[in-house]
């Protein structure tokens, strides 16, 4: 009687436990790579920045220092390098060492995009509390951003309750941190520091992509209204003795003789945000202003998801003349609300449009 062969285990037929083990041993190993990557820049980073403050400080006066030096620098950098070297990302290199002195206090388990948030923290103890709950939470940069904006240190200081304040804290920052195995390598290509950080081809997706598109909605709509806008300039530098500052937008307008300065914010409206639109008006004032100009004016516009918040900004001495004379000619501040809302939804759908498209042409 002859005997039935054995059978071969079915093609195709894959293990489960093959799987979940080569996912782990992929996932960790993505997780490494990204971890050594973000650690070398924040090295790097901090190096540049320590070589730019003693090159400074060779006598080199610092204001002459930050129109000239850094402008020169980013384009001989930007030639050879390629993205990552603009002004405002070696001024933050240099703020960077300036806050961080220490090199044994960077902390390598935080990315470029953290301490970047770090670096507007103003109180050193608030900045070394952050630090230390962004590495013992795992926070991401987002979840970072989002306590720093909502002044978690402070609440968690001026509470009586303080368990509620970090379960509040908790549960939001669970949201906003993105974890787990099948992340897809896509999502760590993302960040457009670490991009340009490597010199790799794309585009700078999300938070860059979004301020580029809103800044040319707007500059659009303000322009259609035929309300006497014309427009002066994008990014345009202003300057103190020691410090540069860039103003996203700046108009003119002719009917009321008086420069409109526009500055967007992708989150929530701070007091910081104010007080520095308070400081470029000024600036503007006594350097850009002419003899027979009005008083320059500031609007902020925050475009955060859930909501936009705008809120034109006057100096004391001018809020009369803003409410009798200005403001036949302004947009409102709720019309300029619906129009940020819109167009940050227009926007939004052509960058998810533009990723689906990047991502069938990887696959």
């Amino acid at each position: 009687m002859s005997r039935e062969p054995a059978r071969s285990p079915q093609r195709g037929t894959i293990s489960p436990h093959l799987v979940a083990e080569i996912r782990h041993l992929v996932a960790a190993a993505r997780r490494e790579v990204v971890q050594a990557v973000n650690s070398t820049m924040v090295q790097t980073y901090w190096h540049i920045g320590r070589l730019i403050v003693e090159d400074e400080q060779q006598g080199e006066a610092r204001a002459a220092y930050g129109k000239q030096q850094l402008q020169g620098l980013s384009e001989t950098l930007t030639a050879e390098f390629g993205k990552g070297f603009d002004v405002r990302n070696l001024r933050n290199m240099r703020a960077f060492y300036q806050t961080f002195p220490i090199r044994n206090a960077v902390r390598t388990e935080l990315s470029w995009t953290h301490y970047r948030v770090l670096l507007r923290v103003e109180s050193d103890e608030a900045r070394q509390w952050y630090q230390r709950e962004a590495i013992e939470q795992g926070w991401s940069a987002r979840a970072l951003e989002r306590q720093v904006s909502r002044l978690y240190y402070e609440r968690l200081l001026s509470s009586r309750d303080r368990v509620a304040v970090e379960q509040e804290a908790q549960e939001r920052t669970q949201e906003l941190t993105e974890h787990g195995p099948g992340i897809s390598p896509k999502h760590y290509l993302r960040d457009p520091y670490l991009l340009d950080f490597l010199n790799l081809p794309g585009r700078r997706y999300l938070e860059a992509d979004l301020e580029r598109g809103l800044i040319d909605n707007l500059q659009a709509f303000l322009l259609e209204l035929g309300k006497g806008f014309a427009f002066v300039a994008r990014q345009q530098r202003i300057s103190t003795e020691d410090q540069d500052f860039y103003i996203d937008l700046v108009f003119y307008n002719f009917k009321l003789k008086c420069f409109l300065l526009i500055d967007l914010k992708l989150g929530k409206l701070t007091h910081q945000d104010v007080g520095q639109m308070d400081s470029y008006i000024r600036i503007y004032d006594q350097h850009r202003k002419g003899d027979d100009d009005n008083p320059t004016i500031g609007l902020i516009l925050c475009s955060q998801k859930s909501e936009a918040v705008v809120k034109y900004s006057v100096l004391t001495d001018s809020e009369q003349m803003f409410a009798a004379k200005y403001m036949p000619y302004l947009p409102s501040e709720e019309e300029l609300r619906h129009e940020l809302e819109r167009e940050r939804e227009l926007v939004q759908q052509q960058i998810s449009q533009t990723i689906k498209e990047v991502g069938d042409n990887d696959s």
